[in-house]
């Protein structure tokens, strides 16, 4: 999203976040003559900007390129009004209409309905080189991705639920699976566990941390070396491709104390709606989505809190 707008300081529906969720929101308040306002967020396009190919959306059968889909969403939203503008929210006032939001300018934006669609980061390694082939063998998540290793050899880290339900998904493409995980019995569910230790696919490294990725943006990833965290042996772990699932964290800081989350921090939606426990908030996408966290799915709950907030604001106008 390089192109910005002027933000305006009244609105009747602020979207927070450009992904998917937001700019399906944008599109479906613009088309209700709403005139939104976007606030891209510190990850203009969302999650998907980091994305390489995107085979799994629909409509596009040759596949599209990650920002190449969210500059579409962008422009389709723009051409029927919505007002989208580089900047990031820094602080909210939900206590009462309308609501009062602060951007990282200093620039204030009163709102009378807010839909939330910051999104969730995935949960990293932290290391220089993971960071550098993230999209170019090194990913976050199976079911965007699995497609592209058939055949092939690929370690997932982790040792939870997630962990062990990418690496028994990922078994239907790959040759081999390798688990690392840095402690000698996993955390998953017992259920998940079993999965796991019962496929012939996958293999389990324990004790173990990955302490740097090996490859090129040219040729993909082609191994990792591995640390025994019990023996200090160091080691290259040939593969061709990373999986790290060691969970999600919501972008959810700025609203504890204002709305209702759940444990790890993602916000509650009222059953089968997109509406927060705060009349005129509304969450849609990953940002309450604990369980499918995919494009076309925070899309559909984009579209839910467009239409939530159109019938809000009718109802209270």
């Amino acid at each position: 999203m390089s192109e910005t707008n002027e933000l305006k300081s009244k609105t009747k529906v602020l979207i927070m976040g450009s992904g998917p969720a937001g700019l399906t929101a944008a599109l479906y308040a613009a088309r209700a003559n709403l005139e939104p306002t976007v606030i891209a967020g510190f990850e203009p396009g969302g999650q998907l900007t980091t994305t390489t190919d995107v085979e799994n959306y629909p409509g596009f059968p040759e596949g599209i390129m990650g920002p190449e889909l969210m500059d579409a969403m962008r422009k389709q939203a723009e051409r029927f009004g919505a007002n989208c503008v580089n900047g990031e929210i820094t602080s909210v006032d939900l206590s009462k209409r309308p609501f009062k939001i602060i951007t990282g300018n200093g620039d204030q934006v009163e709102a009378e309905t807010f839909i939330i669609s910051s999104g969730a980061t995935a949960k990293m390694l932290g290391i220089e080189s993971e960071k550098q082939m993230l999209g170019y063998g090194v990913s976050t998540c199976a079911t965007c991705d699995g497609f592209f290793y058939k055949e092939k050899e690929i370690v997932v880290i982790g040792g939870g639920d997630t962990a062990m339900e990418e690496a028994v998904f990922l078994t239907k493409f790959a040759s081999k699976v390798t688990v690392i995980h840095r402690r000698d019995e996993l955390r998953a569910s017992k259920i998940m566990q079993e999965r796991a230790l019962k496929n012939d696919k996958i293999e389990f490294l324990w004790d173990s941390v990955v302490e740097e990725v090996i490859g090129n943006k040219q040729d993909g990833v082609t191994g990792v070396k591995v640390l025994n965290i019990k023996t200090d042996e160091t080691w290259i772990k040939e593969c061709e491709g990373m999986f790290v699932a060691i969970g999600h964290t919501p972008n959810t800081n700025l609203f504890e104390g204002q709305l209702d989350m759940d444990e790890n921090g993602y916000l509650i939606t009222n059953d089968k709606t997109s509406e927060t426990n705060v009349p005129g908030v509304y969450a849609a996408g990953d940002v309450q989505d604990t369980r499918y966290k995919q494009a076309v799915t925070a899309a559909g709950t984009g579209c839910m809190a467009a239409i939530d907030a159109e019938r809000f604001l009718e109802e209270n106008e």
